[in-house]
Formats: C-alpha cells, sequence, structure tokens
C-alpha cells in the first residue's frame, strides 16, 4: 500500500517540510512540501538522507555494553542496570558534579532532548554542563542576553521586506541559515534584488553567498571587531544615527560614543583590511536605506572577539533605526517555550553569568554551561572536583572540539560513561555504555529551538512516520530512566509516575493552585506530547486553558499537516525585553571594558598565514558523512589556497601539503582557489574520521583530516568562552 507522510526535516536549522512517499512501511521518493506553510516545497539535497539514514545498517539499534573492553549488544534493561550499578556510586560518593554531561547539535533538533534533558540535569545537580554551543554561538547568545535581557532573544533579518542587506562571516547560501531560520535563502534572496535591493557580503572567502550578492569584500579573520567599530565610529562621525521608534528605550548611547571614539575607519582599515572609503560607504547606505539588516553568523562567533563582534552587530542596527522595524533585524514570536513571551512583559532579571566558575582554567559558566573546550582538563586533572563521569547526548566533541586527541585521552580516564548516539563514533567509543537514540522517522517533531530564530512565525508538528522497531523507548522515557537512576529510585522506577511529579512541581511554581486543573485538562496526553501542549496552550497564541478561544492546542497544530502560519515578524520593543531597566543595553560594562583587549590589538602586525573553517552542504555535521547520498561525489575535504600563496609556498592544486601549528600537524589535499583572501586558508569541519574503535563505514572510506587537531583548546573568547576556530597562524608546506 503507497502512502505519502509529511515531516519536518531535521538535517539542519532550515527545518524544511518534507512529503515522504511510503511503499509497504519502507521508504520511497522524498519530496518538499509544497504546501508546508514556512518552506513552500523547498527541499536541499540533505533532506533525502534521510532515507539513508534510517536504513543506515551502522546506525545503532540495540544498547550496548562494554565488556573487557569490547562492546556488546544488550537488552535495555541491561544498559539501564549497568548504568545504575556503576553511576550512582560515584555520584554518591563524589556528588553530582564528579558527572559531567554534554550535548551535540542534533539535540536541538529533538524535542524529547530538548524537553527533557533539564529534568537530568536538575537532578544530577552538576556544574560541568557542556554543550556545541560553546564552538559556535554562545558569543550571540551572551550579547543578546546583556542587551534584551534574554538568552535566545536573537534578532533575524526580515529578509521578504529588506532592501539591503549587510552579511558577515556567514554563508546562508549553504547553511539556509544559522540562528535565522530561513529555508530557500536563494530564491529569498533573489526576490529582494529583484525589487532593487542589494547584498553585500564581508568575508575572508568568497562564499557561495557572495557569488550572488552585489559586493563582496574580505576581511581579515577575527578582524570583524575593528571592522564593526569602524562602522559604528562612522555612524557617530557623520551624525547617522537615527534610533528611531527605539528613542526612549535605549540606554548607553553617550557611553558607546565615547568609547569608539578611537576607531575611525582610517584607524582600523589596516588591522581588518578593508578600506576606510568602503566602511563609510557601507555606514551611509545602512542609515540611508529604508529597510536594511546587519547579519553575521558563525565568523563572528568562532573568534577571540566573539562577543563584542556578536554586541557591534546589533548595534550598527540600532544606530541605524534597523533593529525592531519591517525589513529590518527583527524578534521572531514562537509559538511555544519561548522565554521572551512568558512572564511580565517590557522588563525581568535579564541574564546572569559568571555565577561560577570552572575547575581548572577559571572559565566562566554562561547560560548555565562551561566551555567545552575546559573538559578535557576537567576530566584529566586530579584534585577535589575532578569528573569521573560523562552523560554524552548527540554529540561528537572529538571531533567538533579543538586539541580532540587530548579529549579523547582524557574520556578513556573516565571510571564511566554513557552516550546517547545512534553511531558507534569517535566519541561514543569511549563510552561504557550506548543507549541508541531512534530514527528521525520513528519520532515525533515540533520545533523547540528553530521557531524561535524563524523569518517568519509558524507552528508546525509532525507525527512519527514510520513504526519503531524492537520495542526501543522514546527518547524522553529514556532520559526520564536516567533521571530516576539519578534521583536513587532505581533503574526500574514507575517513570510515568516520575513524569507526573515533575510536572506537578512545575505547574505549581508556574500557576500555583491550578495545577492539578491544568494537568487535568493536559489529560490523557504523557511524555513529550503532553510537555508540548503545555508550551502551545500557555504560549503567545495559545488557548490559555480555555481563556482564549480558538487559540493553539496541539489538537489544532496536529490538524494541520503542513503547518500553520502565524504571520510575519511584528515589532516586539518594548514588550520583548526581559532587561531589569527595561531597555535595550546599548553599552553593557563587561562589553565596554573588553574593548581595551581590543585596543590592544589594534596595531598588531598581520600573520604570514591564517586558517579558517567553513560550512558544506551536504556536510553539515560529522554524522552526515556516513550517508552515501551525501558522501558521494567530489572529494570536499581540501583546503582552499589562493594562487598567489600556493605559488608562494611552491602548494600544487591536486598536492598534498603539511599544516602546522607549533607541534601540532596535519596532512591536507590542497584546492588552489580565487575564492580566500590572500593569506587565508579554509578547511572544512567535522572531518577526520580515520580513528580506530568507530563504526561508521561510509565515513571512513574518505576519512578527511580535522581541523580541530591543529587547533589549542586553551583559545577562548574571554567573555563567552567560546573556542577560537578561525583566524590561526599556521606553515604550511607541500609534501612529496
Amino acid at each position: 500500500m503507497s502512502t505519502t507522510a509529511r515531516r519536518i526535516c531535521p538535517f539542519c536549522e532550515a527545518s524544511c517540510g518534507l512529503e515522504i512517499e511510503l511503499q509497504d512501511g519502507r521508504i520511497g521518493r522524498i519530496k518538499g512540501d509544497e504546501a508546508d506553510v514556512f518552506s513552500a516545497g523547498f527541499l536541499c539535497p540533505k533532506a533525502i538522507g534521510l532515507k539513508d539514514l534510517h536504513e543506515d545498517r551502522d546506525r545503532l539499534r540495540t544498547p550496548l555494553v562494554k565488556r573487557d573492553g569490547v562492546f556488546t549488544e544488550a537488552t535495555w534493561d541491561e544498559a539501564y542496570a549497568e548504568i545504575e550499578r556503576r553511576l550512582l556510586p560515584i555520584i554518591e560518593r563524589d556528588g553530582g558534579n564528579a558527572v559531567a554531561t554534554v550535548l551535540g547539535n542534533p539535540v536541538s533538533h529533538k524535542m524529547s532532548l530538548m524537553l527533557y534533558f533539564p529534568r537530568l540535569a536538575k537532578a544530577l545537580g552538576t556544574r560541568n554542563m557542556y554543550s556545541a554551543s560553546s564552538v559556535d554561538q554562545i558569543p550571540k547568545m551572551l550579547s543578546v542576553g546583556l542587551m534584551y535581557g534574554g538568552w535566545l532573544s536573537v534578532p533575524v533579518p526580515d529578509i521578504e521586506r529588506s532592501r539591503f542587506m549587510l552579511i558577515i562571516g556567514a554563508n546562508p547560501m549553504v547553511s539556509n541559515g544559522s540562528l535565522w531560520t530561513v529555508p530557500d535563502f536563494r530564491s529569498k534572496a533573489k526576490a529582494l534584488r529583484a525589487r532593487g535591493g542589494k547584498i553585500v557580503v564581508v568575508d575572508p572567502r568568497r562564499t557561495e553567498t557572495a557569488d550572488i550578492a552585489d559586493a563582496h569584500h574580505f576581511i581579515r579573520p577575527g578582524a570583524d571587531v575593528f571592522f564593526l567599530l569602524g562602522l559604528v565610529n562612522a555612524l557617530f562621525d557623520e551624525r547617522l544615527v537615527r534610533l528611531g521608534r527605539l528613542e526612549g528605550h535605549v540606554n548607553g548611547v553617550d557611553q558607546l560614543r565615547e568609547a569608539v571614539r578611537g576607531y575611525a575607519p582610517e584607524a582600523v582599515a589596516a588591522r581588518c583590511g578593508i578600506a576606510a572609503s568602503v566602511t563609510r560607504e557601507l555606514a551611509r547606505t545602512l542609515a540611508g536605506t529604508e529597510h536594511a539588516a546587519v547579519y553575521g553568523r558563525i565568523g563572528t562567533c568562532t573568534q577571540q572577539y566573539g562577543t563584542l563582534a556578536s554586541w557591534l552587530i546589533d548595534v550598527v542596527n540600532v544606530l541605524t533605526g534597523h533593529l525592531d522595524e519591517e525589513g529590518g533585524m527583527m524578534f521572531p514570536k514562537a509559538a511555544a517555550f519561548a522565554a521572551n513571551t512568558r512572564g511580565k512583559p517590557g522588563a525581568g532579571r535579564g541574564i546572569a553569568s559568571g555565577r561560577y566558575k570552572s575547575r581548572v582554567s577559571g572559565a566562566a559558566e554562561v547560560a548555565g554551561e562551561l566551555p567545552v573546550t575546559c573538559l578535557a582538563e576537567e576530566i584529566d586533572t586530579p584534585g577535589p572536583g575532578q569528573v569521573k563521569a560523562l552523560i554524552a547526548i548527540a554529540g561528537n566533541p572529538v571531533l567538533s572540539a579543538p586539541n580532540g586527541d587530548r579529549l579523547a585521552a582524557a574520556l578513556d580516564q573516565l571510571e564511566f560513561m554513557v552516550s546517547m548516539d545512534i553511531y558507534l563514533n569517535e566519541t561514543s567509543r569511549h563510552a561504557d555504555v550506548i543507549l541508541p537514540g531512534v530514527s528521525p522517522l520513528e519520532d515525533a517533531h515540533y520545533d523547540v529551538t528553530f521557531t524561535q530564530f524563524s523569518h517568519r512565525n509558524h507552528a508546525r508538528y509532525s507525527p512519527p512516520v514510520l513504526a519503531r522497531e524492537g520495542g526501543a523507548p522514546d527518547e524522553w522515557e529514556t532520559l526520564l530512566r536516567l533521571t530516576a537512576i539519578v534521583k536513587g529510585r532505581g533503574a526500574g522506577a514507575d517513570i510515568g509516575a516520575l513524569d507526573d511529579e515533575l510536572l506537578r512541581e512545575e505547574l505549581e511554581k508556574t500557576v500555583g493552585p491550578l495545577a492539578d486543573s491544568v494537568m487535568g485538562m493536559l489529560a490523557p496526553r504523557r511524555g513529550v506530547e503532553r510537555m508540548l501542549d503545555l508550551g502551545l496552550r500557555g504560549g503567545a497564541y495559545g488557548d490559555q486553558f480555555g481563556r482564549a478561544p480558538g487559540g493553539l492546542t496541539l489538537d489544532k497544530v496536529r490538524a494541520a499537516p503542513s503547518g500553520i502560519d502565524l504571520g510575519p515578524m511584528t515589532p516586539r520593543i518594548p514588550e520583548l525585553l526581559r532587561t531589569p531597566s527595561g531597555k535595550i543595553e546599548l553599552a553593557p560594562q563587561m562589553l565596554l571594558d573588553d574593548l581595551a583587549r581590543a585596543a590592544a590589538d589594534l596595531a598588531a602586525p598581520a600573520p604570514g598565514l591564517v586558517i579558517i573553517g567553513r560550512r558544506q552542504l551536504r556536510s553539515n555535521n560529522s554524522w552526515m558523512h556516513n550517508l552515501p547520498v551525501l558522501a558521494k561525489g567530489a572529494y570536499r575535504c581540501t583546503a582552499l589556497v589562493h594562487p598567489a600563496d600556493a605559488a608562494r609556498l611552491g602548494l600544487a592544486d591536486g598536492g598534498q601539503a603539511e599544516v602546522r601549528n607549533g607541534a601540532k600537524r596535519i596532512e591536507v589535499l590542497v584546492e588552489v582557489s580565487e575564492q580566500m583572501m590572500p593569506g587565508v586558508v579554509s578547511l572544512p569541519h567535522g572531518w577526520g574520521h580515520n580513528l580506530p574503535g568507530t563504526r561508521m563505514g561510509v565515513a571512513a572510506e574518505r576519512p578527511g583530516v580535522n581541523l580541530n587537531a591543529l587547533l589549542d583548546e586553551n583559545l577562548r573568547d574571554p567573555l563567552s568562552g567560546n573556542a577560537v576556530l578561525s583566524g590561526i597562524p599556521i606553515e604550511m608546506a607541500p609534501l612529496a
């Protein structure tokens, strides 16, 4: 029998709607859902990889327990019993801080993991929490938290009404947005230009986005802060500041004017590599265009000035009157789970960071976690508070974080490690127990995270497409089982009762005496669907449990298989703000103080050669390298080198080269390309599948090399703790 199912793609932040043809329960054609209210039929090559992922023989389907150094298949009950036997004594002896947790990017695509991991974390009570956020996005979270009072109050481009976009260190032609959910960026960019608008890209590589832009300017890696300071200075110097509707909602304009006084475009041009005339012209264009936006992403975060650069991007949007305005940078209003739609609008407690520090390096906590680059030292450095156990969930930091060799060695020193993962990969190979995640096609889906960054407000839900095989539990059930173990209730605890108990506790804090009534209205749903119904009904468009008839409920969203359109973004200031002052904090003291570091670096000479990473359409994350449909084609793990650098260094196109950073070295395949700024080399991230003990056969056929093996895990943006992945000085020489 042939049927068609609808599903939201879990492979990247674009979250496109899919139509999946099924024949007798087997996957057939996968195409874009033309009726999808958000993606309107758009499809990128990654989506068809869902079939390969579901059918991948390497994908784990049964728990694995390591016995005498060898993984053996086990039942779920046996795996849980082993966790209880080995994890609980560590907690009882050394406390919750002896257990670390680390989360990978796929967590954000799984509503079970997003909504139930906090329960496990609370039960553990550990300060040793780590995630992929500190290798790619936490500078933006810190800067918007300081400015607007919420960690995820990230403004995104209103591209469908914009007439000018300045894109810095981002490549949405490949990513379809990052911290900006915007499927089919290409068509939207084409439409922008068709209505007379323009796009300008600033990047050390002439990216796929730069190829379709009106102009591209090379910038020295890691020098975005100086270019942006020059932009802000020019706005003040040429009297171009126009706060518009935000007048009266902004603190710190005078302090900011004074802070940027020494950064005229002429003073920063040599440091950032962008001529003063270009900077001033961009400032005039931004100030003089009615609907304009400045957007920056990975390249602006993964550097030593990540937080400053992230902050200054929003500063430019505020000063030019483009924040919270149509066609500028606007704030989505998510249907559920957004902190900036809950509580009293217009003011709040703001954020707090640095509430504690890591034991070894003294790195500050940000958003409840420590830098993932501190994990290895917390494991391999003896002393009180040493990490003795690890729970890793859908993460592969041995590849994705700097100096994976040290982390791999540290993981082998742990007394116990649990991994929730679909693969036996470079990180999970170190675990004592691996609990397999379910196939996305066997799981329900709602975008807990990405609706908070979407260019248009919407609500979409995907039920499971295929029946689950082998009796595997839902991932929320697995996390509750771990929570029960951590709480000392045993692996055989009644997790249904525990789920009720924990939900009632949360409701008593939020709705007080109405907790039992709300519980009753959510019945008979259980688990993650009950949490989703609660989030939707109590959210910005919800029925408020009967107080707003016609509002959203899970039943209503389920009845619309291609989603419910909730309209374009609308102005949200001051309602969105959660700062104690109730205003945008344009000049947080922490950021003004860090400008002293930039000032000292302003006259630094350019290094001879530096390396940066890059995103690729078919390999956003390392696990995608095991999917044949995405792995096929030309070898993509190449080092892009400008022709002038290749000639100077004696490098040949298609030849091998050695890349060194001190004692660290890798061997790469050279691709000579005029895409690159002279003096800059680019190598994609997420490769290096040549480590023993893994079971990823397709990835191992063409393992590539790991850029992060060159990097120093101790090099971080001091404010956010984000790893520095870009602008690293290297030496490069040909190999025979």
